[in-house]
């Protein structure tokens, strides 16, 4: 059965409107600024856990005391 052509027409406006809605959040979750900020807030949150910063303070110590060493020999 044959379709009339305002039918086809309406259907690819729908279509077109659908692809551009897509095409918009698919824009605003790809943002590099967007992945930046989010992948900035994990890091942040990851190192103010205590089992993450405790031995990072640790080891920055550990490094500065070696380089004052090495330094003063």
């Amino acid at each position: 059965m044959a379709r009339d052509p305002e039918t086809i027409e309406r259907d690819i406006e729908k279509a077109r409107e659908a692809l551009a809605t897509t095409l918009d959040q698919l824009g605003t979750r790809a943002s590099p600024k967007r992945l930046a900020d989010n992948a900035k807030t994990s890091l942040t949150a990851k190192l103010e856990e205590p089992k993450v910063k405790f031995p990072l303070i640790g080891a920055g110590v550990l490094i500065a005391v070696l380089l004052v060493r090495k330094l003063l020999r």
